[in-house]
């Protein structure tokens, strides 16, 4: 019964969104120029992009995969580097001490001011990449700093009576510990991710990206392709960033922590 009055909702707010988008749209069409597409026609050329190539002989499913390497890379690197560091600002005084005031410092400058500073440095290739790296960072360090802080000091206590070494507490007590606040690190980060690699790609790339599509498709006047690009980031951005919030709800309950 639940289930099928959270569908019944949801299928309410998307269809009263459309209409909205719809009237919106005929009162644009009254005027000129026009922008706001009717949503039919955004839905048509949603479809035909995965048939038809673009002016530039591209696929959207072509813009959709660079765009996803793009993301994948820069989530990878920023967890290679977010997760042991976080561990080690945790777990010791020492390293808190000697990277917070960098971490704080760094920390508040939004991810989208780095654009020019990693397209400068990197170039259009893998300075994307690196956009997305520093967007996701933060919210992944924050979140495993988070979880180390909250280990309860009584698990932390019963391991050092039965005589659990340094190392030994470490990978079977804190880290395990830690891993559902990743989780949501994760979660919060890809988000970020997202918005980083559009705009970065909006900025210019090589080979092509979703946000690089958007903004062509807007300069050059093809509207409804514009919104496809918008409505297929939305896609891709809600289906990834799902997927990490179940991870972490699952993580939790395997955890026995359950949800927040």
């Amino acid at each position: 019964m639940k289930l099928l009055r959270r569908l019944f909702f949801s299928a309410s707010s998307i269809a009263i969104f459309l209409i909205i988008w719809h009237i919106l749209a005929w009162l644009d069409n009254q005027s000129r120029p026009v922008v706001i597409v009717y949503p039919l026609d955004v839905f048509e050329n949603l479809f035909n992009s995965f048939l038809e190539p673009d002016f530039r002989g591209f696929l959207i499913q072509e813009e959709i995969y660079s765009s996803l390497k793009r993301l994948f890379f820069g989530f990878v690197l920023a967890l290679a580097i977010a997760l042991p560091l976080g561990l080690l600002m945790g777990y010791s005084s020492i390293a808190m001490s000697s990277t917070k005031p960098i971490v704080e410092i760094l920390r508040p400058i939004p991810p989208l001011a780095w654009v020019p500073v990693f397209l400068a440095l990197f170039g259009n290739s893998f300075g994307p990449v690196m956009i997305v790296f520093i967007g996701i960072f933060f919210p992944v360090l924050l979140g495993v700093i988070f979880g180390v802080r909250n280990v309860p000091p009584e698990l932390v206590d019963a391991s050092k009576t039965l005589g659990a070494r340094p190392m030994k507490i470490f990978s079977k007590v804190i880290f395990p510990s830690t891993v559902p606040y990743l989780m949501n690190g994760i979660y919060i980060g890809l988000g970020v991710g997202w918005m980083c690699i559009v705009a970065a790609e909006m900025l210019g790339v090589i080979g092509g990206g979703l946000g690089y599509r958007l903004i062509e498709s807007a300069t050059t006047g093809r509207y409804d392709s514009m919104y496809a690009c918008i409505i297929m980031l939305g896609i891709l951005g809600f289906l990834t960033t799902e997927l990490a919030r179940i991870s972490s709800i699952k993580v939790r309950e395997w955890m026995g922590m359950g949800q927040e």
